[in-house]
């Protein structure tokens, strides 16, 4: 089997590669321009010479046409676009463009070049919105509170109808909100572990953060990388949440962090609404009901075991990665 994975040097794209070679695939993956890629992750995750890279601009239509044409993938899997809630405020554009067109170009390749491929698109439960007392399922409706939701939602749609019209095998999984080491900084949970971590290490920073008392459903992402290839691996393609089913605010999160290491949070953290962004997220519940039926996935770490995951990475991980 032979999978292109969009977006691979995304948290997501590395442990996808990571798990698909581990099944026996051949794992090629594409990023806008791959001399330009860090590969971090790939180099982390200790696959990087097992995977085949490609330059793709999933804008361009015929940069994806061409790379689809080459490749002859049996499954897609879509991780590529803008992935930053807060950036997309400040390049909204450039997000629909990525989310939105991106993903149709995708979809528009497989059907000219090879309908029997297998597609996997990212979706997002920024999607729903704030579900307030609602636990959102497949059926709750999407309430997008963010230029990137509303381009998530978009792609969502789009794969619903080329499933439907072109009875293409895509699916959407509804990821609720998912962490490892391998996210980058500027993504909070990423910053307040760092944080915590060089505080630990004798930093007299103070740590500075919008709302901390929205809530989230936080899982694993190797865990949720396992439910993007069971959707592809069903007689047909649907849509599926991805969550552990459990919420907890951004301060139990940051409380956690910092009792990993011994420390009494609010001691190091303040909370600024100068940087609360122009509309949020205040409660965000799943349930992954459907996957667990149809699907057969569980998720495996609970939010307190990815806290001390990524406090155990950041504490050992070389000076110069």
């Amino acid at each position: 089997m032979r999978a292109l994975i969009l977006g691979i040097g995304g948290q997501d794209g590395g442990y996808l590669a990571k798990f698909l070679l581990g099944k026996g695939y051949e794992v090629y993956g594409s990023s806008r321009d791959v001399h330009l890629m860090s590969g971090r992750g790939l180099h982390a995750l200790g696959i990087a010479d097992r995977v085949s890279l490609r330059s793709m601009a999933i804008n361009d239509f015929r940069s994806v046409l061409t790379v689809l044409a080459e490749v002859q993938p049996d499954e897609v899997y879509n991780l590529a676009g803008q992935s930053s809630v807060g950036l997309s405020f400040e390049q909204p554009v450039e997000t629909m463009e990525s989310l939105a067109i991106g993903t149709l170009n995708v979809l528009e390749a497989i059907r000219f070049l090879s309908p029997t491929t297998r597609f996997y698109n990212a979706g997002s439960s920024e999607c729903f919105g704030d579900t307030g007392d609602t636990v959102a399922d497949e059926t709750t409706a999407f309430k997008p509170r963010s230029p990137y939701a509303v381009a998530k939602a978009t792609a969502f749609w789009q794969v619903a109808n080329y499933r439907e019209a072109y009875k293409l095998h895509a699916s959407s999984g509804i990821l609720f909100n998912h962490e490892s080491p391998m996210r980058p900084e500027r993504f909070v949970t990423r910053k307040i572990v760092a944080a915590a971590c060089r505080i630990a290490q004798g930093s007299k920073e103070l740590l500075t953060l919008g709302d901390i008392d929205i809530h989230r459903d936080w899982g694993w992402a190797p865990d949720y990388v396992e439910a993007m290839w069971a959707m592809t691996q069903q007689p047909q393609g649907g849509d599926y949440v991805v969550a552990t089913g459990r919420t907890v605010s951004l301060g139990y999160f940051i409380e956690s962090v910092f009792a990993e290491l011994t420390l009494d949070w609010r001691d190091h953290v303040r909370s600024n609404p100068k940087l609360f962004r122009p509309s949020d997220i205040r409660h965000s519940h799943g349930n992954p009901a459907r996957a667990q039926a149809v699907l057969g996935w569980r998720h495996q770490l609970e939010v307190e075991d990815v806290v001390r995951e990524m406090v155990l990475y950041q504490l050992n991980k070389p000076v110069a990665s």
